[in-house]
């Protein structure tokens, strides 16, 4: 009989997040996809560098210790071929990803309703972008030195509006100021707030996190928003709509997120807007998710 692993937390990641590729991308760029599959055919027994989302998988992955509970897939524009030096590296590190599409330059976002993902992380923006608008979660992991801690439990920021919610109120927000926000925040405060493209995902980490007690559990998340008094109210009647833990939530009207995304431990946070991400990347790997109002 066919396995199955619908069951699990499933995460797709590229080969460009997982590893470092700048050198062979350039080779790429600069001299085209013959010379850039000469030099990965050349190069494979050559292992490759952590990339951005290297630690993070590996914490993903570390939580298989307890129970079978999350995937880690594999989604590249590879080859076959070129891809063969991507498995010797993810073996080489001892990572348990056993599933993969190579696409031969193709985008792979097509095959993550077959795998059942719950999250695609890429570095490619185009990728990402077809991922979003097909109904799945997903975010372009960005340039940064930073990796997280290997130790300790998995920590995941999450922006609020455009990313676990919808973006109906930061539309109100962009279009009609402040006081037009609030105002309609406090007339909608008990109306629960439309699913953002997060919400599976969250709630997918939700489901293993119930399998802990809240002391010894292994993942912890928290919503870091720019809202604040008294637009708070709906953001938290919509997670207990929802049935969704959420374990820390910071309301930081408008502050920079970045000193309190260090103070909480972030492995990864997320957020639709390139000005929030592009500070967070300078300390953080940090996902951009090009959904909603901010990226039209």
């Amino acid at each position: 009989m066919p396995q199955s692993i619908s069951h699990k937390l499933v995460v797709a990641i590229s080969s460009r997040a997982l590893f470092d590729l700048n050198e062979s991308n350039a080779v790429y760029e600069e001299k085209g996809i013959e010379y850039y599959a000469k030099h990965q055919i050349e190069n494979e027994n050559k292992i490759l560098d952590p990339g951005v989302a290297f630690n993070l998988v590996k914490k993903l992955l570390k939580l298989n210790d307890s129970e079978e509970s999350v995937e880690v897939i594999l989604l590249s524009r590879n080859s076959a071929d070129t891809g063969l030096r991507i498995f010797n590296s993810i073996q080489h590190y001892g990572l348990n990803i056993t599933r993969a599409a190579f696409t031969n330059g193709r985008s792979p976002y097509s095959y993550l309703e077959a795998f059942g993902a719950h999250l695609f992380l890429s570095a490619n923006p185009e990728d990402v972008k077809n991922t979003l608008d097909h109904g799945y979660a997903a975010a372009t992991i960005l340039p940064s030195t930073s990796l997280s801690a290997e130790a300790g439990p998995l920590k995941i920021a999450f922006d609020g509006d455009a990313v676990l919610f919808s973006d109906e109120a930061e539309r109100i927000y962009q279009q009609q100021g402040l006081d037009a926000f609030n105002q309609n925040e406090r007339i909608a405060a008990k109306k629960p707030l439309q699913a953002g493209p997060f919400k599976a995902f969250l709630s997918a980490l939700h489901h293993i996190q119930q399998r802990f007690p809240a002391e010894s559990c292994p993942i912890r998340t928290a919503l870091v928003t720019a809202r604040q008094a008294p637009s708070h109210e709906r953001v938290i009647l919509t997670l207990r709509s929802w049935n969704i833990r959420i374990d820390e939530a910071l309301f930081l009207g408008g502050l920079n997120k970045t000193d309190f995304l260090l103070s909480f431990g972030a492995d990864i946070f997320f957020d639709d807007q390139q000005g929030h991400c592009d500070l967070a990347r300078k300390k953080i790997a940090t996902g951009h998710v090009p959904t909603g109002i901010s990226n039209e």
